[in-house]
């Protein structure tokens, strides 16, 4: 049986079940390891695979990040070291040496709930329409869907 923590969540105590965090595995963690920052100047960092894991977990369920769990840490603490990672651009550089390491699966799937559009996105295509593709000729004759139906309504057969 899972332990139940209560914690602060915005403004209602909440109570959060460790087994529905996110933990990385000593495997995940050991293929990860090896690749962060070390030796860097200034003040220690606090337990790395705990921060990560946090970053993780606020990732996959797209929280706010000052909704972290307190099992991860402070919010600021999870939240500053995605900046700052993000802004020296480890996680592209970790993504790419971890994935270099292991062989490509033979199925891939991407949930197409988790992937953002920009918001023009959403429209149709823009601009007058009077453009014509370049495999058509100058000369060819328009094609549409409309056009069969508006040259039969306007034929003198009725």
């Amino acid at each position: 049986m899972s332990r139940v923590f209560a914690m602060r969540w915005g403004s209602p105590d909440v109570e959060v079940d460790m087994a529905c965090l996110f933990w990385l595995s000593d495997a995940a963690w050991a293929a990860i390891e090896p690749h962060l920052p070390h030796g860097q100047p200034g003040k220690p960092r606090v337990d790395d695979r705990r921060v990560i894991s946090g970053i993780l977990h606020m990732l996959k369920t797209g929280g706010r990040w000052r909704d972290v769990p307190s099992q991860y840490g402070p919010a600021t603490t999870i939240y500053n070291r995605y900046n700052r990672w993000s802004r020296r651009g480890l996680w592209q550089r970790l993504f790419e040496k971890v994935a270099a390491t292991g062989s490509v699966p033979s199925e891939l799937s991407l949930d197409s709930t988790h992937v953002k559009a920009h918001r023009s996105a959403a429209g149709g295509k823009g601009g007058s329409g009077a453009r014509r593709l370049g495999a058509r000729g100058a000369d060819a004759r328009p094609r549409s869907m409309a056009w069969p139906m508006i040259a039969a309504d306007r034929s003198p057969s009725r």
